[in-house]
């Protein structure tokens, strides 16, 4: 027999809460499994999974109301299934409240928890007659907790962006981690026009929109699977998004560079740059592993690009061979990827401040090869997908203190829109709900030339 949604709902949730799976890579293995189901089931399928675990600290402060059992002393089953129902009755109206009570309640007879059906029914049920009186954290007494629970952030988080940003930034940053983010592409041009891309994506039924700030970059919406679509396919599209894009336009390469991304894939920078070059002059896409590296070559591939030369290289292991040698090095570095919790919403979760510790002295001991890589008067580009500090405007810092680098202006290579007092510096600090992108961060450096 057939699994049901909720019954792949549940075992997509315990992928992520006992597995340790990225929610959505589990999200994507299901409905790339059950393609059998019809679009309404995966997208109930992908609706629940993503806003159960999105709201799960709301939930949960919800559910220890009306539970004589905390959340956190709960079998991970039972706990996942009223996690998903709350969601339902909660956040869905078009779920029928009574609906999502007693598929609940079947769900745990069948995953042999007999016992325990009474108390799933019981703590649902509550949850539905006293749904109006159920009470937030006080904002004025606990207002830290207040908007950890209200936006389901970690308060250390919450703290941390406030001391960083101030009350606003960091409730319009709170509020758009809420926010579905589009799917963004690149087009890519060179061999066929925008028009024609449009006319090939709406022959699928995809809605396309312009996004803001360059005019390659574009919204799609109402399509299942982007590498269904033939404009994937032809590598006419790459999905990647407006502030990762702007990485290419502040390395602005001439035709002739040689470029090393150190920590290139799935390449998306890289074959960026190879578009602005024209198929002139040559990038180096370097990554850790085979199997990165194998992604890359795929992306290589599909867009039809001469000038990019994949290679497996450790970034921590200096490469004598490259010292000196290249006008352009990006290091678009591992990072807590905070700036993109609205795409990854388990992010949140899993981000301590003693893994950011480590980050920090990962990034720095990449930047401190990749120093060596550049050649004088040539060009190093750091950007990061997260929006804290010690990641971003210290390691800055830290760069140019510690190198014969200097910051040089963005202004020249980025829209002018985007142009701010830190641009002309030779930054630019992206935050979600500020800008209309993902949560980035870039700076340009210009190595010094001996005297």
């Amino acid at each position: 027999m057939a699994d049901s949604p909720r019954e792949i709902i549940l075992k997509v949730l315990t992928e992520i809460s006992e597995n340790g799976i990225y929610s959505h890579k589990a999200i994507r293995g299901a409905l790339d499994k059950y393609q059998y189901l019809s679009k309404r089931d995966r997208a109930f399928i992908n609706r629940v999974c993503e806003g159960t675990v999105e709201r799960m600290i709301e939930i949960d402060y919800l559910i220890d109301q009306v539970s004589s059992v905390p959340v956190e002393k709960m079998k991970p089953v039972i706990r996942d299934i009223l996690r998903s129902a709350v969601y339902q009755i909660r956040f869905m109206d078009s779920v029928p409240a009574a609906a999502a009570v007693n598929e609940a309640v079947h769900l745990t007879q069948k995953k042999g928890f007999y016992n325990l059906k009474s108390f799933v029914n019981g703590v649902l049920r509550t949850m539905v007659r006293n749904g109006s009186r159920l009470h937030m954290p006080d904002p004025v007494k606990e207002p830290v907790k207040y908007l950890s629970v209200k936006y389901s952030m970690p308060e250390w988080l919450v703290e941390s962006w406030t001391e960083e940003y101030g009350d606003i930034v960091t409730r319009m940053m709170l509020e758009a981690c809420l926010e579905e983010r589009p799917v963004t592409v690149r087009f890519k041009t060179d061999r066929i026009s925008k028009t024609e891309i449009i006319e090939s994506l709406e022959a699928q039924g995809v809605t396309v929109r312009k996004a803001p700030y360059l005019p390659y970059a574009y919204y799609l919406s109402d399509f299942q699977y982007l590498p269904a679509l033939m404009a994937f396919r032809n590598g006419w599209i790459y999905p990647q998004d407006v502030s990762s894009m702007l990485v290419a336009e502040a390395c602005a390469p001439r035709k002739s560079d040689y470029v090393i991304d150190v920590c290139a894939a799935p390449g998306g920078k890289s074959l960026h740059m190879a578009d602005i070059m024209g198929g002139f002059g040559m990038i180096e896409a370097r990554d850790l592993t085979p199997e990165k590296v194998e992604l890359i070559r795929e992306n290589v591939k599909r867009a039809d690009l001469i000038n990019i030369r994949p290679v497996v290289m450790d970034a921590l292991t200096y490469d004598k061979n490259s010292e000196g040698m290249a006008d352009i090095v990006i290091c678009d570095l591992p990072c807590s990827g905070l700036g993109v919790i609205s795409r990854k919403s388990d992010i949140k979760y899993r981000v301590v401040p003693e893994k950011i510790d480590s980050l920090v002295e990962l990034q720095r001991a990449i930047l401190r090869n990749a120093a060596g890589y550049v050649r004088p008067g040539g060009h190093l580009i750091y950007s990061t997908c997260t929006v804290g500090h010690r990641e971003n405007i210290d390691n800055m810092k830290w760069f140019a203190s510690h190198f014969p680098f200097e910051p040089e202006s963005l202004d020249p290579y980025i829209p002018k829109v985007l142009h701010r007092l830190t641009t002309s510096e030779g930054y630019l600090q992206m935050l979600p709900g500020v800008y209309e992108a993902d949560g980035f961060f870039i700076a340009r450096f210009r190595k010094k030339k001996t005297e």
